[in-house]
C-alpha cells in the first residue's frame, strides 16, 4: 500500500462501519411500522430458507402496519407462521391473500431497553472506528520503520486518520441520536 492510499483506505472502512451501523439500526425496532423490521425473517419456500422480502412483496399499510403479500398464494401461511416465530414480538394476520402485521405500541420500559441496544450497536461501531484508526497508524509507523516516509510526512498520516476518525465518530452519535429520538418517540 502507497502512502497515498493509505488515508482513503482507512476512510473508506470507516464508510462500511457506518453502513453497517445504519443496517443494525433498521433492524431496531421503534413505535412505527417499516417494512426493514422483516428483512432477516425467512421461511421455507420449495426447500431453500428465503427471506421473506424475496417471495413476498413488504409494504406500509399505515403508520403502524405492515402488509405482506405473497408472490405465491399458498405461501400465506408460512410467512405468517415464521413472521410469528420470528421473536419479533409481532402477531400477523391474513385477510384473504394479504398478511397484516400490526405493531403492537412500545411499553417505556421496552422503549429504554431498546435504546440502551441502540446505544450498544452505536459503541461497537466507534470501537470499529477506532480499530481502523489503530491499524492505520500502525501501517505508517511501519513505513516510518522501513524508511519509505519520513517524520513529517508520517505526522501528517495520522493527523489526516485522526482527522476521518473524529468526523466518523461525530458521525455515530449523530446517527444513535436520531435513532433513540425515533425510539422514545411516543
Amino acid at each position: 500500500m502507497d502512502n497515498d492510499s493509505l488515508a482513503p483506505s482507512a476512510e473508506q472502512k470507516m464508510e462500511k462501519c457506518i453502513e453497517a451501523l445504519k443496517a443494525n439500526f433498521s433492524r431496531i425496532r421503534t413505535g412505527r411500522a417499516h417494512p426493514g423490521i422483516l428483512d432477516q425473517v425467512t421461511c421455507d419456500y420449495h426447500g431453500t430458507r428465503t427471506a421473506i422480502n424475496q417471495i413476498a412483496n413488504v409494504t406500509l399499510i399505515d403508520s403502524r402496519t405492515i402488509g405482506v403479500a405473497p408472490y405465491e398464494k399458498s405461501f400465506v401461511s408460512t410467512i405468517e407462521k415464521a413472521i410469528m416465530e420470528a421473536d419479533l414480538g409481532l402477531n400477523p394476520s391474513s385477510v384473504g391473500e394479504l398478511i397484516r402485521v400490526p405493531m403492537p405500541a412500545l411499553s417505556e420500559e421496552r422503549r429504554k431497553d431498546l435504546s440502551k441496544l441502540a446505544k450498544s450497536v452505536a459503541e461497537e461501531s466507534k470501537i470499529s472506528v477506532r480499530n481502523i484508526r489503530r491499524e492505520a497508524n500502525e501501517l505508517s509507523k511501519k513505513k516510518l520503520k522501513a524508511k519509505t516516509i519520513s517524520a513529517d510526512e508520517d505526522k501528517k498520516l495520522q493527523d489526516i486518520i485522526q482527522k476521518l476518525t473524529d468526523e466518523h465518530i461525530k458521525k455515530i452519535e449523530a446517527l444513535f441520536s436520531a435513532k433513540e429520538k425515533e425510539i422514545l418517540t411516543v
